[in-house]
């Protein structure tokens, strides 16, 4: 059985509730997940993962600066990563994402693969979309 970690950082339940709906997904696909928020993340839980799923919120300003916030940036530098697993990021925002997918990579860059994949919500809902790009992301 695939495994599949989902890690996450949420400040106000949007992004969690997406990190939810995203494993209820891949469980039903025949996943086995693990989801952690970067709070109760332990380091080595991805050493096994084939998938590898990073989220958390838009910071910044609402149309430009977008940027993850302290609290990411402070699990990405102690993130060991795994750079043999098939990455995603996800993230959840108000008007935009801008340079965020970027950012968010910049800040765990060398400790995982090269994302494949990238989904977003804007009210923490997995769309129809982004289960396609999820169906894409485990085949």
């Amino acid at each position: 059985m695939k495994k599949a970690v989902i890690i996450f950082h949420s400040k106000t339940g949007i992004t969690r509730r997406y990190a939810e709906e995203t494993e209820d997904y891949l469980r039903s696909k025949g996943l086995e997940l693990t989801s952690r928020s970067v709070k109760s993340y332990k380091k080595g839980e991805c050493d096994d993962a084939d998938y590898l799923l990073l989220g958390c919120w838009t910071s910044g300003l609402m149309i430009m600066l977008q940027h993850p916030d302290s609290e990411w940036k402070d699990f990405a530098k102690d993130f060991e990563g795994n750079s043999q697993a098939k990455t995603l990021l996800f993230t959840t925002y108000k008007l935009l994402t801008g340079s965020m997918f970027r950012n968010m990579l910049s800040t765990v860059e060398g400790k995982i693969k090269t994302p494949s994949a990238e989904i977003k919500s804007r009210t923490g809902s997995l769309s129809e979309n982004d289960r396609k790009i999820l169906d894409n992301f485990i085949d």
